[in-house]
């Protein structure tokens, strides 16, 4: 079979003559970027690992943190070192370009096509211990694997034949996870994103691209939507709006598993945008997602834009809104009742009700409510909701009067609202073991955790070891020994 050979960095890659297998030249900006990004991630990466990353040709290297922390510009790399030892390992192994780390990093190229980037990764990127170059395409597979071996990369390079999504699917045990996923596909990258938050080890380096501008800049909204959950509009700032999309996506789907994303680098080059995050889980970071997320209001004939936050993180959330006392249920109820509108209990919550009266005359009534119940002015913040709600005289004078209909006759003859619980100790159960049944001690950690408001039986506190209970049994057995003569007074 007849082959080309192409050129791209420092990688010779031998093609079929047919056109059998994908190769686009213009991405070469992308790649050369990519091999950069990986090699700063390694080094801060493997650094943490105890491993020095080694670039050929550097004298004075210039340290990215990825981490976000700022790092002294003008000391020599080997102060740096020194000094951030409370943070890291001792530097104890050396990784070059070429060699295999055994500490190094796992890299995922799913999408590999001739495999041309997963070479470049062998031959430029330090502080490997392993790149799959992946393709659907046994032709192409086949190709990488005897690229590899042209370029003597080998024994860093292996060649798979798999569905990428399957594959990334079965390396979401966290000892399987890869530290660098790259995905460069032709077109849209939605339907492996689901798999590749899943597959990236902790703190490890997502790196996508999407070709399909078009969608993504306001010709196709509604596939937008249905491809990255957002709709795209027709604007000037189109394409830093597709780098914003394609961010949320990746966020979203990470928040399924309870993971963020972390953005390093987003650029827009030529026909396609490319991003590098990092990976993290942590619940709490989860919960902020959505005072990240925003909708876009653009002028059509200005082209000026609006933005109005999908949330707002505040410290201060526990806290019923204006700070006074709850009025009672049905005085409540009533002062709805007196107000023309209606009002019925809800099915879900004990104390919640379900009205057709608007948010203004529920704060008019709760405004009327804080002038008989008044709360300390000079302890509200100036800029507090609080503040601004009861700066405003309510439009409706609220009645609290008791009204004979607040209060349903289903609960007046106390018929049961909600399910009754079907047995002690009932709700969720403990989680199957991988041997079957369920721990012995099942009821046992129900009863110490459940029903803790429930005094406790007097014959029960003999297996209470508590200081008080001991007191009084010695108390006891001395005024037994003293009846039986068995100590003097």
């Amino acid at each position: 079979m007849e082959s080309l050979q192409l050129k791209s960095g420092k990688a010779a890659i031998l093609f079929p003559s047919a056109n059998e297998v994908f190769y686009n030249p213009v991405q070469e900006f992308n790649r050369d970027l990519t091999c950069a990004v990986i090699t700063e991630f390694a080094r801060d990466v493997l650094a943490q690992r105890g491993v020095k990353v080694e670039v050929p040709g550097e004298r004075e290297p210039v340290v990215v943190s990825l981490s976000g922390e700022q790092t002294g510009a003008d000391e020599p790399m080997d102060e740096r070192e020194e000094t951030n030892g409370s943070e890291k390992q001792q530097l104890t192994e050396t990784a070059r370009v070429g060699e295999k780390c055994e500490r190094g990093l796992r890299v995922l190229e799913g999408l590999a096509a001739s495999g041309l980037r997963s070479v470049r990764f062998g031959l430029e990127v330090p502080g490997l211990r392993s790149v799959t170059a992946n393709d659907f395409s046994a032709k192409a597979a086949a190709l990488i694997a005897r690229n590899a071996q042209h370029n003597g990369v080998g024994h860093l390079v292996e060649a798979s034949c798999k569905d990428a999504s399957l594959l990334m699917y079965e390396k979401r045990e966290k000892r399987e996870r890869f530290d660098v996923i790259d995905l460069d596909p032709y077109g849209s990258p939605s339907s492996f994103i689901d798999a590749a938050v899943q597959a990236v080890a902790e703190g490890g380096l997502l790196c996508v691209t999407c070709t399909d501008m078009a969608v993504m800049a306001g010709n196709s909204g509604e596939t937008c939507y249905s491809k990255y959950g957002s709709v795209s509009i027709k604007a000037k700032f189109c394409h830093e709006m597709a780098l914003r999309i394609i961010l949320h996506s990746l966020d979203q789907r990470a928040g399924v598993y309870q993971r963020y994303i972390q953005p390093l680098l987003s650029v827009s080059v030529d026909f396609y945008i490319r991003v590098f995050v990092r990976v993290f889980t942590g619940q709490a970071k989860v919960k902020n997602s959505a005072s990240k997320q925003a909708l876009i209001y653009n002028c059509v004939g200005c082209g000026s834009f609006h933005l109005q936050r999908m949330g707002r993180r505040t410290s201060n959330g526990k806290h019923s809104t204006i700070h006074c006392n709850t009025p009672p249920l049905l005085q409540f109820r009533s002062a709805l009742l007196h107000a023309g509108h209606q009002v019925s209990l809800s099915h879900a919550c004990k104390n919640a009700i379900k009205t057709d009266a608007p948010p203004k005359v529920l704060w008019d009534i709760m405004r009327c409510w804080e002038k008989t119940n008044p709360v300390k002015r000079e302890k509200l913040s100036l800029t507090s909701p609080a503040f601004k709600i009861l700066s405003t005289d309510p439009s409706l004078e609220a009645c609290f009067t008791v009204r004979e209909d607040a209060n349903p006759q289903s609960r007046k003859k106390h018929l049961t609202r909600f399910q009754e619980n079907p047995q002690a100790f009932w709700g969720p159960k403990a989680r199957a073991k991988a041997g079957g049944g369920i721990s012995a001690d099942l009821q046992d950690r129900s009863r110490k955790f459940q029903n803790k408001r429930k005094t406790t039986d007097s014959s029960e506190l003999k297996n209470v070891p508590c200081k008080k209970f001991k007191q009084v049994g010695f108390n006891q057995t001395v005024q037994r020994m003293k009846k039986t003569r068995k100590i003097p007074d």
